[in-house]
């Protein structure tokens, strides 16, 4: 069966917990002073909070499903002009999560196909989004779809800083 590309309903949301939990799990394991630690009830906090945004005229989550299995998904949001951010109006993708095994088949590309032609009809004139620096797999597709690199983000950690000084 085709994999189908579709908008996540209520029904989806243990799933999109736990794969939402899964991308906090790996940011963690880059980088545990930057990224949240997932604890007990993770699953359920994320499927919680993404289940929240369905109905947005704004957001929109889309699942990739194969043979009634969700493969993975993306989260994707209209944003305004920001005078904090130095940017005008944008679409965000702020989450792409595969399912173990479903990566290196082309579903993540499929779901940001998705995700830059639903901006597109929404009059997004860029897309945006972040990217953990140790994830080399992620920034590889970024490229090949034509984002560019245009952001570094950069952490101090406080505690840290306060004893070397």
């Amino acid at each position: 069966m085709p994999l189908l590309i579709r908008k996540a309903e209520p029904r989806d949301t243990e799933t999109l917990g736990r794969l939402g939990a899964m991308l906090m799990r790996t940011h963690y394991a880059f980088d545990p002073q930057r990224f949240l630690a997932p604890g007990q009830g993770t699953e359920a906090g994320y499927g919680s909070f993404l289940r929240g945004v369905l109905e947005s005229p704004d957001d929109i989550i889309f699942v990739a499903e194969q043979d009634g299995a969700i493969a993975g998904y993306v989260y994707v949001a209209l944003e305004p002009l920001s005078w904090k951010e130095l940017r005008g109006p944008a679409g965000f993708i702020h989450d792409v999560a595969i399912a173990e095994g479903f990566r290196r088949s082309g579903v993540a590309t499929q779901l940001m196909k998705a995700a830059i032609d639903w901006l597109r009809t929404r009059g997004a004139p860029r897309v945006i989004l972040g990217t953990a620096a140790q994830n080399a797999p992620a920034q590889a597709l970024f490229h090949r779809l034509r984002f560019r690199d245009t952001m570094i983000e950069m952490t101090l950690e406080l505690d840290e800083a306060r004893h070397q000084e």
